[in-house]
């Protein structure tokens, strides 16, 4: 059997085809290992959930509650001869879908302003901290909302 002018191109097309397919199936094993192997320390430590307004309306919007206040403790190193310390609280852990979530709930002496600026000051803090979330979830319970914010960087084109 000969080959005629045009089967080399498809056996070529045919071998991208499965080779792109492999390196985006790697690619997508490649990130779920790397997620996975985050989540311990997100899970490590956590406190039963409270039975409360929060977590109550957490489960009415189909979120799974997976633990009340956890507590991160940083030391800060000044000038390499001083260090202070602090911590940061996160209310809740949550899961939907597969999804981990940092929960915080608003507190009313302060208040979190709806713009870009605000919440990333307030928010992405407990983004950075456990990147391996899908997001933020900040809890109103004046309002009765749940407002789910995920954070992506923007890579600048040049």
């Amino acid at each position: 059997m000969r080959m005629q002018s045009g089967d080399g191109f498809i056996i070529l097309l045919v071998v991208a085809v499965l080779a792109g397919w492999l390196y985006l199936a790697a690619r997508s094993r490649m990130k779920e290992v790397v997620e996975e192997e985050g989540l311990p320390e997100l899970l490590s430590g956590l406190e039963e959930p409270p039975e409360d307004e929060a977590s109550e309306l957490l489960k009415d919007l189909g979120y799974e509650v997976l633990s009340g206040k956890k507590r991160v403790m940083l030391d800060i190193a000044v000038n390499r001869r001083e260090t202070l310390q602090s911590r940061l609280f996160i209310d809740y852990v949550a899961q939907k879908d597969g999804a981990y979530y940092a929960v915080k709930v608003a507190r009313e002496r302060m208040p979190l302003e709806k713009t870009g600026s605000a919440i990333r000051e307030r928010l992405l803090v407990y983004q950075l901290l456990y990147p391996q979330t899908a997001g933020v979830l900040y809890v109103n319970l004046q309002g009765g909302t749940v407002d789910c914010y995920e954070f992506e960087l923007q890579v600048a084109n040049e």
